[in-house]
């Protein structure tokens, strides 16, 4: 009794092994790779790094509270650039109504005054220059009326046009030539005497421009000062009067002792002042104030690096005077809006910004949409070609086959890193639109890419070609293209999908090296190469590791995702592995 239990447990257990055998037998060839794949742990790991990168770029965009492009703002107290002073050397031009001093005239002057000339000639005019006083001029235009020569102390005049030589105009000539000046004035008209050779020569001079090196400015921003007015201005400041006379007009003169400044006043009030100090506004469209102007260049003077100054409305603003030989910048503390880069992690951003203020980690997210798209689209391109070019030359052999495979040694010697560079530089010059730069990167890839896909499926349709079922297809009338992508080509499938896979992140790696180098993705998109890209000085590498070390995580373990899930299929495809 005993045995004949036993024998029928050893016939169920039989049974029941066969039944397992069975089911495994008539399981599709896709459940076995599946089935194989599946039991592959460092497959398995890849697949789930590859969801959760996916996750990461496509639906961590979309709840992310932050746009791609936004960038964080804050308002800081700093110190900005406001004024600028310097001691003017250059030369201030006032023409006279009606007078026109020309460009070319104003180079020929300088030149004149720098050989220490006092007359010059430009564009057939002659010129003379009447010195007031140190870097003070006035340019006259010079009408000859008279020649002299004096021969031991007696002077003969002789006539040149039609004025007439009075005996005013003489005597005002012998008092100047005694006294070696070079011009004089009678009854508001003045007279130059140049030296022509052996005789001096008597011309009346038509003042064209008042050339000097002080700095005039008005009160009122309307304003225009005459010639006449700054003529007069300098002529006071130099005899050191307290009063002049100009267009009609009576002006106060007061001038602090020891400077070139002064400042002058019309019944009372303040009109206009004159200095040597040119303070300008940094900004073209601010206007300052005289006042603020007197209170910098009296802190100038003395040397003061700080300036307190009341502005129109009774506040009280502190301005910072810094130096740079005979330079000087006056700065004011002002609230500016900034942007927040490098700011470090926190609550709001978890990754801290970037170097233009924008949150690190939905950058990073966007950047793996793009990323990971490109490596789509360039393999999926390559594949294409690749199967294309590879089947038709693997099935008709022959001269074909030898034209396809020169043009795929061809593609396989160009320099793929060089023409990257070149294409590179070329879509900077014409300045490409950074989404547009995306396809031409992605048709780029592909096409220098292909090769080695069509080399691949060539070589296996040259072996299966001469199998059975082939020979059926030809019997049996199917068209070549048929026999090629419907008979061949499926069984081509599993090792380009292994190509395919691992291909991903050698392109994932190109498409990062190429936006490292700025040859890739531009901004204002994002991708993981370009963001590592940003990291581009040895200070924000050390002391800002929230902006590259994510990014570059992240391409690291993309990459090792995808060569998991290839290395995965590969051995489920092979028909070897173990069951």
């Amino acid at each position: 009794m005993a045995d004949i239990k036993e024998k029928n447990q050893i016939e169920n257990r039989e049974i029941k092994t066969l039944d397992d055998e069975q089911r495994v037998k008539v399981l599709s060839p896709g459940m076995l790779v599946a089935k194989r794949f599946f039991r592959n742990r460092l497959a398995l790991i890849g697949l789930i790094i590859i969801v959760a990168m996916f996750v990461f770029s496509f639906i961590g965009g979309v709840v992310s509270p932050y746009g791609e492009r936004e960038v964080f703002r804050t308002y800081e107290i700093a110190q900005k650039d406001f004024a600028g002073v310097n001691v003017n050397k250059d030369y201030q031009y006032t023409d006279r109504e009606g007078a026109r001093f020309p460009a070319l005239a104003k180079a020929d002057m300088i030149l004149a005054i720098n050989q220490g000339e006092t007359s010059f000639q430009s564009g057939g005019e002659n010129y003379s220059l009447i010195n007031e006083a140190e870097g003070f001029y006035q340019v006259v235009k010079r009408n000859d009326i008279a020649t002299v020569m004096t021969v031991k102390g007696i002077s003969s005049f002789n006539q040149v046009g039609e004025t007439v030589i009075t005996d005013a105009v003489k005597d005002a000539y012998a008092d100047a030539f005694s006294n070696d000046k070079d011009s004089f004035r009678i009854n508001g008209t003045t007279y130059v005497i140049t030296q022509n050779g052996k005789l001096n020569v008597i011309s009346e001079a038509e003042v064209i421009s008042n050339v000097t090196t002080l700095i005039f400015n008005t009160y009122k921003k309307d304003t225009q000062l005459s010639g006449e007015f700054k003529l007069e201005a300098q002529r006071a400041m130099i005899a050191e009067k307290t009063s002049f006379h100009a267009d009609n007009q009576n002006y106060t003169c007061e001038r602090k002792k020891g400077s070139m400044s002064a400042l002058f006043l019309v019944d009372g009030e303040e009109y206009a002042s004159a200095s040597h100090f040119n303070v300008r506004a940094i900004s073209s469209d601010l206007f300052l104030p005289i006042d603020f102007k007197k209170e910098v260049e009296n802190a100038v003077e003395q040397n003061q690096t700080k300036l307190e100054y009341q502005n129109e409305n009774g506040e009280t603003e502190v301005y910072t005077i810094e130096r740079n030989n005979e330079q000087y910048t006056v700065k004011k503390e002002m609230s500016t809006q900034v942007n927040k880069t490098y700011e470090a992690p926190s609550l709001n951003h978890w990754l801290g910004t970037d170097g233009n203020g924008m949150d690190v980690i939905t950058r990073l997210m966007y950047g793996g949409r793009i990323s990971l798209l490109i490596g789509f689209v360039v393999v999926i391109l390559e594949i294409v070609l690749g199967i294309a070019i590879g089947g038709i030359a693997g099935y008709f052999g022959g001269w074909l086959d030898s034209l396809l495979m020169r043009v795929v040694d061809i593609f396989n010697c160009i320099p793929g890193m060089p023409l990257y560079i070149i294409l590179g530089a070329v879509m900077d010059f014409l300045k490409i639109n950074p989404s547009i730069r995306i396809y031409f990167l992605c048709l780029i890839l592909g096409i220098l890419s292909w090769p080695q896909v069509a080399r691949m499926v060539r070589g296996q349709i040259l072996s299966l070609r001469e199998q059975e079922f082939m020979i059926a297809t030809e019997a049996t009338g199917i068209r070549i293209s048929r026999r090629i992508f419907k008979h061949l080509i499926p069984n081509v499938i599993p090792q380009l999908i292994v190509m395919a896979t691992m291909g991903l992140g050698n392109v994932i790696l190109m498409e990062a090296t190429l936006s490292f180098f700025g040859l890739g993705v531009k901004y204002p998109f994002a991708s993981w190469g370009n963001i590592v890209n940003a990291v581009n000085d040895i200070y924000v590498m050390t002391n800002f590791w929230f902006i590259w070390i994510p990014a570059g995580f992240l391409i690291l373990i993309t990459v090792l995702g995808f060569n998991f899930i290839g290395d995965g299929l590969r051995d489920a495809f092979d028909p070897k592995m173990k069951r």
